[in-house]
């Protein structure tokens, strides 16, 4: 049966392992120069945010694209 202090160690275990993973995320995307500029288009934004969130992976040569085309305006 677990206790509470050990349900409360193991969530705390996650949310910093969560909070050190998003960091390395932040450092990959600043290191690709991903926060320079104020174009934000669909795939520059798509593409910095699923290189925060795959974070470590990055430094191990995954290297997250986004493509994405928005609907254009009828002429």
């Amino acid at each position: 049966m677990r206790t509470h202090r050990a349900s409360t160690t193991g969530t705390r275990v996650v949310t910093i392992i969560v909070f050190v993973w998003l960091l390395i995320g932040l450092a990959a995307a600043a290191q690709r120069n991903y926060f320079a500029g104020s174009d934000a288009t669909c795939a520059k934004v798509g593409t910095t945010l699923v290189t925060i969130v795959a974070g470590p992976l990055n430094y191990l040569g995954a290297n997250p694209k986004i493509d994405c085309s928005a609907p254009q305006p009828s002429r």
